[in-house]
């Protein structure tokens, strides 16, 4: 008997496989056929769903992290030097490459 390579779901599948599970239209065992996963899995991931569901509505949630102010003018000082070093070094090649 050969092993199946392991998987790794999006977080999306795996909410998907769970709410089908918490809807109870099919069995665990229908599903884990349809999904082609094992049904173990599907009993761990609606665990999952349920005890972390009420972090959807929580209103201290935490937003999602991105860049820095700090990051962000750090880029733009980035590119500024870059731009300036580009048009510099565009003016000392002249109209040779413009005319290309």
């Amino acid at each position: 008997m050969s092993k199946r390579p392991r998987r790794n779901h999006s977080p999306a599948f795996k909410a998907k496989v769970a709410l089908d599970a918490q809807m109870g239209d099919q069995t665990i065992v229908e599903l884990a056929e349809r999904y082609q996963v094992h049904p173990n899995q599907i009993t761990e991931w609606k665990k999952q769903l349920l005890a972390h569901a009420e972090e959807v509505f929580s209103k201290d949630r935490k937003p999602d992290q991105g860049p820095t102010v700090k990051d962000l003018h750090a880029k733009i000082g980035q590119l500024s030097m870059e731009n300036d070093f580009l048009a510099s070094a565009l003016g000392r090649i002249g109209d040779a490459s413009a005319k290309k």
